[in-house]
């Protein structure tokens, strides 16, 4: 089951999907102390001394109409058209959906891609196609086959600034699993916040201490562990005690150091920047990503889901597209405020589109034909539309663009080699980009 907005949902697949934490982080454990070792791994890594950026994914799980939303068909029949009314945006000759009303104002720093073209319109093949880049499971086969587009930035770049994770999820990893990192290793799975952030009392179980610890009990405790560890360095002749030593120093550092619990605080905001993100777990989930890659994230991703609306698609799009509005919104404006927007990429997606057609009941169906996406910032040029889709809708009319086109484009902004390979689980060694070519149009 999913839930959003404190509701459980089903897929229109019949197949319920579980969530839950990959990592755990008991204090001391060694569940948080391996996820840590990702940035001696990165720091070792070929491709370390990439751009200082980061990107923020916003993932919408199910798949948002492109028809109500970023492509409207105004001058389409009735059945195809919608029930919105198109509005005019900063840019002359680009139109919003009525519920974008925020977007449209900023939407000369934001920019489209309307060609997006793969041949799958089932939720798990399409899902892990557009965050991979690869096709792969499928109703039968769910499980994961290629490293998600954030655990590869968590291994080509890791962290700009340890110990913040590299790679980090919120809440929590989408339902399918194919947010992780497969054959790159278990260290490169992203670090999942774990709680609704406009949620009272809202606290990340990863970084709290177990009952009846306090910060002074541990810090007491590590001075102990210390002096034992001299003492049993002097006898190590492998180094292996000292490695261990430094994970789980960088792993105590975590529950108990400032820079992380700061940067998880939302408190520290004023209530007025709260209040334009909005105060539901769509913009507080937006505000604490941009808190997060300005602590050192390299990638966050913040999954938005549930937008599945086979049926009574206004219904669905009335309680989901203003909170979804005013979050991306605010957020490319409060990254501009703070001179952060030409490091921080944007990047809106789902798996598919919905079809052109409404159905017989008043929903939009699967569409993978030709659907949109969105990016911001980053090095990307504002108020642009690149590829266009056929008069209704059906297709792609020019500029088709394909899944590792779109990640071609997110590593290469980031200062990914596009030759980088990684060797999967045979020691074969896999592309990851394959065919993808950046887009151009958005940069130059």
């Amino acid at each position: 089951m999913i839930g959003t907005h404190g509701k459980a949902y089903r897929y229109c697949d019949g197949i319920p999907r579980r969530q839950f934490l990959q990592i755990g982080a008991p204090l001391l454990g060694l569940g948080l102390a391996d996820f840590l070792r990702r940035d001696v791994s990165a720091t070792t890594g070929a491709n370390r001394g990439g751009r200082s950026k980061s990107v923020i994914v916003i993932w919408t799980e199910g798949g948002i109409s492109q028809q109500d939303t970023y492509d409207m068909k105004p001058d389409s029949p009735s059945d195809y058209r919608g029930m919105y009314q198109p509005i005019s945006t900063t840019v002359p000759g680009i139109v919003l959906g009525e519920h974008l009303q925020h977007q449209a104002k900023i939407m000369h720093q934001l920019s489209l891609v309307r060609s997006v073209h793969h041949e799958n319109g089932i939720h798990a093949p399409s899902a892990h196609w557009m965050q991979t880049g690869y096709f792969g499971p499928t109703l039968a086969r769910n499980a994961p086959q290629k490293p998600s587009m954030g655990s590869v930035i968590s291994r080509a770049l890791g962290s700009r600034q340890p110990p913040m994770p590299a790679y980090i999820t919120i809440p929590k990893t989408e339902g399918f699993g194919y947010q992780g990192a497969t054959y790159l290793g278990k260290a490169f799975d992203p670090f999942q916040v774990g709680g609704d952030p406009n949620a009272d009392g809202f606290k990340v179980p990863n970084l709290s201490l177990p009952d009846g610890l306090s910060v002074e009990s541990v810090s007491m405790r590590r001075s102990l562990l210390k002096q034992f560890d001299t003492m049993r360095r002097d006898i190590d002749q492998s180094g292996a005690m000292e490695g261990l030593d430094t994970f789980k120093r960088q792993a105590l550092e975590m529950v108990t150091g400032d820079q992380m619990r700061q940067a998880f605080d939302l408190s520290h905001e004023s209530p007025e920047l709260r209040d334009r993100y909005g105060r539901h777990q769509f913009g507080q989930s937006a505000l604490l990503a941009r808190r997060l890659v300005e602590a050192g994230a390299r990638c966050v991703h913040v999954n938005t889901g549930y937008w599945d609306h086979h049926s009574n698609l206004q219904q669905g799009l009335d309680e989901l597209l203003p909170p979804y509005d005013r979050a991306l919104a605010a957020l490319v404006t409060d990254l501009t405020e703070r001179g952060m927007l030409d490091d921080v990429l944007v990047y809106s997606m789902g798996e598919f589109g919905r079809t052109p057609r409404i159905n017989g009941e008043a929903g939009r169906d699967h569409w993978s034909e030709c659907f949109s996406v969105l990016f911001a910032g980053g090095g990307v040029q504002g108020g642009r539309v690149v590829g266009a889709s056929e008069r209704w809708g059906g297709g792609v009319k020019e500029r088709l663009v394909t899944p590792l086109d779109l990640l071609a484009t997110v590593y290469d902004i980031l200062g990914i080699p596009l030759d980088t390979h990684y060797q999967d689980a045979t020691g074969r060694p896999v592309s990851i980009v394959g065919s993808g070519q950046p887009i151009r149009e958005l940069t130059s």
